[in-house]
């Protein structure tokens, strides 16, 4: 039972999450674009390059096997990468005249490739997971049950598969140079250029499954992504700016913006509510408009957006916080150009966070219908999601920190239980690392109910751990399996689906797994 849930854990995790549990940390101060849209040649796609070169023979055949489908499915996951993921598919194949049906998987184990199996899909274009599961997928392939057609980014089984795009498989890092909505997006792309179609607006919603899937570091998207988003901006969808690296800056109230920067941790500002209005009391930067509505960082102008990030970055010197903290707090960011300024979906990692409290709580279609540009009852509902899916995190986030964590030799771990929801618990244990009690400097595991005589586990790591030799997607897949359950993922961040009652013994072997990794490594 391959766990498609775990593997795509990344998404909100606590190097990027607010103190009220959303992901936090945009990047303040200038609003130029590093390029401009308007001035793209929106002729010029037919001549452009491909974005990732190393891809685009994969992408091609890809995308030549969906042109000759009968009856496509189009199978996704159910996080922001999922989402965005299906929403280019989606978008491609309806441009291309292509015929589908979409459905999303919590997760993709042997008995869900079985169902797919049971349809009448003769090609399956699995978006944001397959390469995981082609040890599932492959004896169907074979039997001539349907033919897989596989945009992934996670670490892919030891089975074989002739329609298959995955970064990993031409040495590019899955976990942070390219997601699974840019896996979708290239063939999106080859797609519109073997029909004369531009889709590169796509990239647009590929960027938002990067971002929603931590792969914006210092300095933004890297690697492969880098293409992604230049297709973004030359296709007029797409803003790459630098700007103040805090989340929140379209909707929060300017206060609330700067007391929810738990990730600076500045002394006097950082979940510091009075200290945030006595800070912007002292720039005299309005924190009221005319009509004694809360200010937004959207609202203020150039001059005083300068002045806060300017100050800013000199308390939190003066304050000695550490550099790499002080240098992050102006960085890269992304704006969706087409939306509403002062809107969640105006920024990238507010739209990702919006699309995460859909499809964990069994409303992809909702997040989908976002995705494909319903502004009226789609996101209304959304927003009421995104209502719940914080509560729930700040009430997860504080049951962890108040119960605190076991330990063993190399990795921390918590159990849940049913008090935190098995699609959020992930994010829950990637938000508590670093709060008192909870170690950076090791792995932890969580676990979770998931009914039906499972249990979920989500593991986090970090990027010095992944340096030192760690890789959670191998020993979430060999501890799982000697238990008799499956999982997998990326080095950072992985997951499983284990039976109850095999806590303990999972528990070990991922104990003994980390040691190993990290020992030999050293």
């Amino acid at each position: 039972m391959a766990s498609a849930d775990g593997e795509d854990e990344r998404s909100e995790s606590s190097d990027r999450t607010g103190s009220d549990g959303e992901r936090g940390t945009e990047r303040p101060v200038s609003d130029a674009t590093r390029e401009d849209p308007e001035g793209a040649d929106s002729d010029s796609h037919e001549q452009s390059d491909f974005p990732v070169p190393a891809l685009r023979g994969r992408a091609e055949a890809c995308a030549a096997r969906l042109r000759e489908a009968d009856d496509l499915l189009v199978c996704s996951h159910i996080d922001a990468d999922g989402l965005t993921s299906a929403a280019v598919a989606a978008s491609a194949l309806e441009r291309a005249g292509l015929a589908f049906e979409t459905t999303f998987c919590k997760q993709l184990d042997a008995e869900a490739v079985e169902r797919v199996a049971a349809t009448e899909y003769d090609v399956v274009w699995f978006t944001d997971l397959g390469s995981g599961q082609l040890d599932a997928i492959a004896p169907h392939e074979a039997a001539g049950d349907f033919v897989p057609v596989i945009a992934d980014h996670h670490r892919p089984a030891e089975a074989d598969t002739e329609f298959h795009c995955n970064p990993l498989l031409e040495g590019i890092d899955g976990a942070s140079e390219l997601s699974g909505a840019g896996a979708a997006y290239l063939l999106a792309r080859a797609l519109g250029d073997a029909t004369g179609t531009d889709n590169r607006d796509l990239a647009a919603l590929a960027v938002v499954g990067a971002v929603g899937d931590m792969q914006d570091g210092e300095g933004g998207l890297s690697g492969a992504n880098e293409g992604v988003v230049a297709d973004a901006v030359a296709a007029g969808a797409l803003a790459e700016e630098t700007d103040l690296a805090l989340y929140g800056r379209q909707t929060r109230p300017l206060p609330k913006l700067l007391e929810y920067a738990g990730e600076a941790r500045i002394p006097g500002i950082s979940n510091d509510e009075a200290g945030c209005h006595e800070f912007l009391a002292e720039l005299d930067v309005p924190m009221k408009d005319g009509d004694d509505e809360w200010r937004r960082w959207v609202d203020l102008a150039r001059d005083e957006r300068r002045t806060v990030a300017s100050a800013l970055i000199r308390r939190a010197v003066s304050s000695g916080v550490p550099s790499e903290r002080v240098d992050s707090l102006v960085d890269t960011t992304y704006v969706l150009v087409d939306e509403e300024p002062g809107t969640a979906l105006r920024d990238v990692s507010e739209f990702s966070t919006l699309l995460n409290a859909t499809a964990r709580y069994e409303r992809a279609d909702v997040g989908l219908a976002v995705c494909l540009g319903d502004r009226d009852g789609a996101l209304d509902r959304a927003r009421t999601l995104l209502r719940t899916h914080r509560r729930n995190l700040s009430e997860g986030l504080q049951w962890v920190t108040g119960e605190g964590v076991e330990r063993e030799e190399h990795v921390q771990w918590f159990d849940a239980g049913t008090r935190i929801r098995e699609t959020i618990v992930g994010i829950v244990a990637g938000m508590a690392v670093g709060a008192d009690g909870v170690s950076r400097s090791r792995p932890i595991v969580a676990f979770a109910d998931k009914g039906d005589g499972e249990t979920k586990v989500s593991a986090r790591g970090s990027g010095h751990l992944v340096r030192e030799g760690l890789d959670l997607s191998g020993v979430m897949r060999e501890a799982s399996r000697a238990v008799g359950g499956d999982g997998g993922g990326h080095d950072v961040a992985a997951g499983a689906t284990i039976p109850d009652g095999e806590r303990a013994a999972f528990l070990a072997a991922v104990d003994e797994l980390v040691g190993e990794q990290l020992a030999d490594d050293g």
